[in-house]
Parts: structure tokens; sequence; C-alpha cells
């Protein structure tokens, strides 16, 4: 078995996360790509028998678990839900968060009233752009400033994508931009029929971000994930389904009982299997198939050892209570 196989084969966890944040980034940034930010202001989340609230400052973004499902909701709704410097923080926080947390077996991202996500926050990009026109903008924003900045908040779409654990977006209205690459991130993407999806990226003189242009060509395939971005059509929830976008399509009113049905599924599946197929299948997107065959056999014995381990502890559980 070769050695980086060996060494990688197992990396189920997103606790190697800071590793895959500096492959490929050049030397230049990697000194200010801090691993975490700092969490501010957290309200004292309520906990009850199974799950909890905790919202942030200002309620940017919810955060709700139970039965093992973690829903987190962006929650800037007059504004479609799109990301603003603040909610960008929030949601790298909490998707870090949920990821960690043995308690937490499935994530579910959504948006808060009509909207997913309508990608970034229009008016703050047009302020910014306009104070580098008039040489107003801060003397410390810089072209590398910034890079860092961006770079640091799109870590959100890779913990989506590589966390142990599956995610889910809930597709609850627009969709464009960043907000239809975060949807790209999670493994399953489930769709109200009100819904519609816009790469809305080139028609701005933009390329993209968060990941989408990996993301998309991917799950899509390189010529269709150039007509998503290139051609910039808008799309229906029925046409979105057709072309690969999302996996399934709801009735608006069912959307959310039905994607919550689907999480409480997954969640209640045994972790260590999900974790380990979860890892085997996102290495399988670039690497060959001898190392595919050195991975799974690798992972198929460390989870028969975890399956091992846990049947142990249950029963010396169960002879400890049955000696009390």
């Amino acid at each position: 078995m070769r050695a980086d196989v060996l060494v990688h084969a197992a990396e189920a966890t997103d606790r190697r996360a800071q590793r895959f944040a500096d492959e490929g980034f050049s030397e230049l940034h990697r000194e200010s790509l801090p691993f975490r930010f700092e969490i501010t202001l957290y309200t004292k989340p309520t906990r009850g028998k199974v799950g909890y609230r905790r919202a942030c400052l200002a309620d940017v973004l919810i955060e709700t678990v139970e039965d093992r499902v973690a829903t987190l909701t962006l929650n800037r709704p007059d504004s479609l839900n799109a990301l603003d410097t603040g909610l960008m923080r929030e949601l790298l926080a909490a998707v870090r968060r949920v990821s960690e947390d043995d308690k937490i077996g499935a994530v579910v991202l959504t948006g808060a009233g009509k909207g997913f996500c309508a990608g970034g926050d229009v008016k703050a990009i047009g302020k910014a752009s306009a104070d580098r026109v008039a040489g107003t903008a801060p003397k410390v924003s810089t072209t590398e400033s910034r890079v860092r900045w961006l770079r640091r908040s799109v870590e959100a779409s890779r913990i989506l994508h590589e966390m142990p654990k599956p995610t889910i977006a809930m597709i609850n209205g627009a969709c464009a931009g960043a907000g239809l690459s975060l949807a790209a991130a999670c493994d399953f993407r489930f769709a109200g029929t009100g819904a519609k999806f816009r790469a809305a990226f080139t028609t701005g003189g933009m390329p993209g971000d968060y990941g989408g242009s990996w993301l998309w060509t991917h799950i899509l395939g390189p010529s269709k994930a150039r007509q998503l971005y290139l051609i910039d059509e808008k799309r229906s929830a029925e046409q979105a389904l057709g072309f690969g976008l999302v996996d399934r399509v709801y009735d608006d009113a069912e959307l959310v009982e039905q994607t919550m049905a689907v999480a409480r599924i997954l969640a209640a599946l045994p972790g260590q299997g999900v974790a380990y197929a979860k890892a085997n299948l996102n290495a399988a997107l670039t690497e060959g198939f001898a190392a595919s065959l050195d991975r799974e056999s690798l992972n198929m014995m460390l989870a028969r050892n975890a399956l091992v381990e846990a049947r142990k502890a249950a029963e010396a559980a169960k002879a400890a209570e049955a000696s009390a």
C-alpha cells in the first residue's frame, strides 16, 4: 500500500482540516489562514431532551439540533439571505462546530423566508468597489488581504463537502451565486417547487467562488458546468432537477417534512460507516482505482474495529448496570 494512502486513507473526520486548507495554497497566503475564527457573543443555548437552539449575534444564522439533526438557517430574509461579512463569518463557525460535534449525525442547510441564498450581498460589494474607485477604501484593503479574507470564508464549502456526516441543502427559494455553490458543497440537494436557480456570476463580471467551479464540474461534468456558468440561464426547480442541480423536488408545503425525514434516517445510521463511506467517495473524485481500493480496504477494517469497540463498550455498560 502506498504511503500517502496509508497515512490519509482513514481521514473520515474533519480533524485534519488545516492540512487540507493548506494544500495547494501558496506560501504567500498560508501564514494568514488561521484555522479558527473567534466565535463572538453566542447566546446560551436552551437545551431539552432532543435538541437545542442557538442564535448568533443579530440572529444572522440560527442553529437548531433535534434528533441528532443540526439545521443551519441563513437568516437575512430581507436580502434573500445574501452573504455579508457577518453571515459569512457565522456560517463558517457553525459548519465547523457541527462537523466536530459527535452528537450530531446529519446537517441541513437552509434559508429563512423566501430564499435559500441569493449569493453575495451586492450592496456591500458595490459599496466596496465604489470606495476603491473613489480611492476611499481603507489602506489595509489590498488585493492580498481580500484574497486571504475570502479564502478563510469559503472554508465553509470545504467543511460541508468533507465533514464526516451527511449534509443536505434544503432549497426553499432563490438559489444563486455563492448560494448555488454552498448547495453544491452539500451531499444532497432537495428543492421546493418554487425554488429558482442561477449561477449569476459571469453576467456581473465575476468568475465565481465558494468552490462552485470545482464542485459543479464534478457533479455535472465539464460541459454542463460550462453551460451553468457561462450561459447562466435561470432554471425552475423542475428544470434544475432535469439538469442535475438538485436530487429531489417536493411541493413547497412538504419540503421541510420530507427533507427532515431523510435527515433523521441519515442521522440514525452508525456514524463510523457513514464517515468512512463519505471519505471514500470524496477521495474517489481525485485518486485512481488502485488507491481507492487501498483506501476502501483500510477504512473497511477500521470501521469494523469501531463496531467491535462500540459493542464491547455496550456490553461493559450492560454488565455494570446488572451488577449495580
